[in-house]
């Protein structure tokens, strides 16, 4: 035991320790220690993840909740710092760090050129290579907190930690006030979501009288029929009021309908960052929160049908504006609001299972489409337009054929990883009888032909076709370093093989154990353990089913529109213009934020402003008690006559007055 908790400390302080050097010495230590000393930090913290792993796995180890340290202790409450090693933490520790790794690394040659980003006189500027570096590492730590966290205090602590590095990242060039909208627009969506997760969290204490996961789970049951008033004389279930309150903080960390505005802007920051943040950590926060907290959901069908439905929105209404994205990240992020939608179905369909399995192969994927983003950035001169490029296939081949491996992962094609998680996601909502879950089946299945049709219009767009870029670009395009293209190469191989490898024990067997609980009742993903025959037989049979021919039918869609009959998609602009400004316009959320909230909040300081300051204190407090002090002033000068006899007649007047009160 003293080992384990040897080995758990070092994961979490590692990539802390990192981050610490690089960021308080980066001017002493340079670049090269400043890269070195996260790199070995994040590196240690992934060799020993995947041993606990492998430990899990083999069952070593069970399911520990260890206390590491007391922070204080009230009314009986221990506020305290601990660990919760399982199966399910254990595989997100392995994600976490290996892609953050991936993302340590590729960084190197991402940011080589970073002075050339910064204004010359700008203070900011100096050693931002490093500071980087100490971001992305205390990054990996805050996510570390939150995975492995056995209490709701450390959770919180995590989830939070996570939020203010980000900001951090997404505005890391503060120089631009893109970067800076962007990064103010991520940390204010999030609070209105953390301002539900913090109340849910606090329900928990006050009913349950405990911030411990395994003492809430123990007693849950317990309070299954306990009811809250929280207006009126209306009477809601404990349960469902928790679960709905920490589910709002999902939605704001996992990006999910109407709290999803602030990921498409976080593209600002720096190409890595993107991935570190939409691949495998902070919107994935929301997901395993949900995971973990399944023996709480499991006791609210009201809960379960609102998430099935928000998950559904998301994936379809989301990958829809991926279609009209000229920006190649962009495009990319809105597939990650996509997937993040899918992954939520799951939850709302009970399979936690394959909404966790979702995220594991997703992370591996998306980081490898994002990094292949920033490669041909790179190679484009820091140009993110699709519009200028094309034909990079026989410039960059070892980017053309990752970014090949994860698209086609992506979009859910046989034998690819991608395809095992999203088709298991797909069949349970099938089986789900929530209400809502067939509109929900509906928007996944229609939400593989969109999916299929932007990945491959990015594709075709970047890789074939015709080459649209200036001839200085052209003259100097080349296959990014090695410090980029591995990374690149080792993302590819688990987006290939994880699928097969995991789908027997994640998805339909019991790799999850007690740390996912799902009642009988909606258990959809062991109703169709009974078909699956492994994983070969389950990539043939994906050749004949609905979702494999609506990924087909968008390939060939983007391939037609813009390989063959390139004048269609202008075309069809012009026709559905309608259409195109609605989803150009992002449905309208984004003006209706800025007008509603921004400028509401604009228009009452105006109000305060005009009436509350101008009038009311320069105007009546401070204006109006030196006018005061001066009409008083110009009266009682009036008494100061001189005369002797004027002043004995006050003093006899007074006197009188004090006479007359203390004998009446």
């Amino acid at each position: 035991m003293e080992n384990l908790e040897a080995i758990t400390l070092a994961i979490v302080l590692a990539p802390l320790f990192g981050s610490a050097i690089a960021g308080l010495f980066g001017g002493t230590i340079g670049r090269v220690g400043a890269h070195s000393v996260t790199i070995l930090g994040v590196g240690i913290a992934f060799v020993l993840s995947v041993t606990l792993f492998l430990k899990a796995l083999n069952g070593d180890i069970g399911s520990i909740n260890q206390s590491v340290y007391t922070w204080m202790i009230s009314d009986g409450i221990r506020f305290e710092i601990g660990f919760l090693i399982d199966r399910l933490s254990t595989m997100m520790m392995v994600v976490v760090t290996f892609v953050s790794l991936m993302v340590h690394i590729y960084t190197v040659g991402y940011m080589a050129d970073d002075e050339h980003n910064w204004p010359n006189d700008s203070l900011a500027g100096k050693n931002s290579y490093q500071r980087f570096f100490s971001y992305i590492s205390l990054f990996t730590f805050s996510m570390l907190m939150l995975v492995m966290s056995n209490n709701f205090m450390q959770l919180f602590f995590g989830w939070e930690a996570v939020g203010l590095v980000s900001y951090l990242l997404i505005g890391f060039w503060a120089t631009r006030e893109s970067a800076v909208y962007a990064n103010l627009k991520a940390f204010l969506v999030n609070r209105v979501g953390d301002f539900g997760f913090i109340l849910g969290i606090g329900a928990v204490l006050m009913y349950f009288n405990t911030l411990d996961y395994q003492a809430v789970f123990n007693t849950v049951e317990m309070h299954q029929d306990v009811t809250v008033s929280i207006w009126g004389d209306t009477e809601w279930s404990l349960i469902t009021v928790i679960c709905i309150l920490l589910f709002i903080g999902a939605m704001g960390k996992s990006a999910q309908v109407p709290l999803h505005v602030w990921l498409p802007d976080s593209m600002e920051g720096p190409t890595p960052i993107s991935a570190l943040i939409h691949a495998a950590t902070m919107v994935t926060a929301g997901i395993f929160m949900v995971a973990r907290m399944s023996p709480l959901y499991e006791l609210s069908e009201t809960a379960l049908s609102m998430i099935l439905i928000i998950g559904a929105i998301t994936a379809f209404f989301m990958g829809l504006l991926g279609l009209v994205q000229n920006d190649i990240k962009r495009v990319v992020a809105y597939s990650t609001l996509s997937q993040l939608g899918y992954m939520t179905v799951a939850l709302g369909a009970s399979a936690y299972a394959a909404g966790m399995f979702h995220l594991m192969t997703h992370a591996f994927f998306k980081a490898l489409l994002f990094l292949g983003a920033g490669s041909v950035i790179i190679a484009m001169h820091h140009d993110q337009d699709m519009r200028n490029m094309g034909g990079l296939r026989k410039y960059m081949p070892i980017t053309w054929l990752t970014t090949l491996i994860g698209s086609l992962a992506l979009i859910g094609a046989p034998f690819f990883s991608g395809f095992y998680s999203k088709d298991s996601i797909i069949e349970a909502v099938g089986q789900s009888q929530l209400p809502g879950s067939d509109v929900a089946y509906i928007a996944v299945l229609l939400g593989v032909f969109v999916t299929a049709l932007y990945s491959f219009r990015m594709y075709f767009l970047v890789f074939h076709g015709k080459e649209r870029m200036d001839e200085h670009t052209r003259k100097h395009l080349h296959e990014t370093p090695r410090v980029v293209t591995w990374p690149l190469i080792l993302l590819a191989i688990p987006s290939i093989l994880a699928g097969a490898l995991f789908v027997d024990s994640m998805a339909f067997g019991d790799f999850f154990r007690e740390a996912i609980v799902v009642a009988p009742a909606h258990d959809t993903l062991g109703a169709l353990a009974g078909d699956f025959h492994g994983w070969f037989s389950f990539g043939l049979h994906g050749f004949v089913t609905a979702p494999f021919w609506l990924a087909a039918a968008g390939v060939a869609t983007a391939y037609l529109l813009y390989m063959k009959f390139t004048h269609v998609p202008a075309m069809l602009r012009e026709k559905l213009g309608w259409l195109y400004a609605i989803l150009d316009r992002k449905y309208g959320f984004d003006d209706f934020n800025d007008w509603f909230f921004a400028g509401g909040s604009r228009g009452i300081g105006r109000v305060l402003w005009r009436f509350g300051d101008v009038k009311l204190i320069d105007g009546l407090v401070v204006n109006g008690s030196a006018l005061a002090v001066g009409w008083f002033a110009s009266v009682m000068r009036h008494v100061q006559s001189g005369y002797l006899y004027h002043y004995a007649f006050a003093m006899i007047l007074g006197l009188l007055a004090l006479f007359g009160l203390f004998i009446i």
